[in-house]
């Protein structure tokens, strides 16, 4: 286990089965084994979802399973390529695209930063996939967890662009921040947000009034 992994979460090998998916809930923490292929790239995403569309393969075989939202930085070893850092970056840059390659390749993880649509969340639910929220800012502690990358492909694309597959130990903390049911905690605290806004307005005028009086 690395040195700064919380000994305490339980944990997940990716990918998962849509039933291990859905057995997920809202909140739970966890730490990550196993496989993903993760970009950065909205460039890649535009690629991906052409290639789909036209039936051709993808470089990087993805079909049923966990697809990462993370850029990186590796270097040449000769135990193979090792990630000098990985880095999440914001989902909903992606939404346009995501509906597309979550059914074409029956993904059941995905992850990031910042969530997904509302557009998106119901296809989550309807192919038994969730989406783990990874910490921003905490590069340094994910790129612990990134063990070793496997192979990329679209090597045409600059290194954070490319689909890289990566193997995972101890990869983490990620939450559960949209399951596959369709709950969502980035909905649920934009709803209260917005429950709030009236009585926030309110005070602002209250407060622009008062100071309008006294001056």
């Amino acid at each position: 286990m690395s040195d700064d992994a919380p000994a305490d979460l339980p944990r997940l090998t990716l990918p998962l089965s849509p039933e291990s998916a859905r057995s997920l809930a809202v909140g739970e923490q966890y730490l990550l084994d196993g496989e993903i292929t993760a970009t950065a790239g909205f460039s890649t995403h535009q690629r991906m979802v052409a290639h789909l569309e036209r039936g051709e393969p993808l470089p990087v075989d993805l079909a049923g399973g966990a697809f990462f939202h993370m850029g990186s930085k590796c270097r040449e070893t000769a135990d193979g390529w090792i990630p000098d850092y990985v880095n999440p970056t914001t989902s909903t840059r992606f939404d346009a695209f995501m509906p597309t390659i979550i059914r074409r390749l029956g993904l059941t993880s995905l992850g990031g930063k910042g969530g997904l649509g509302d557009d998106v969340v119901p296809v989550l639910a309807e192919m038994g996939c969730v989406y783990f929220a990874m910490p921003g800012g905490a590069s340094p502690l994910l790129s612990r967890g990134a063990e070793r990358r496997l192979e990329t492909g679209w090597d045409d694309l600059i290194e954070q662009f490319r689909l890289s597959r990566f193997r995972l130990r101890d990869f983490g903390p990620v939450t559960v921040a949209i399951d596959a049911h369709g709950n969502s905690m980035f909905g649920d605290l934009r709803q209260r947000a917005e429950g709030r806004l009236p009585s926030i307005l309110a005070d602002l005028k209250a407060a622009r009034t008062a100071s309008e009086r006294a001056g």
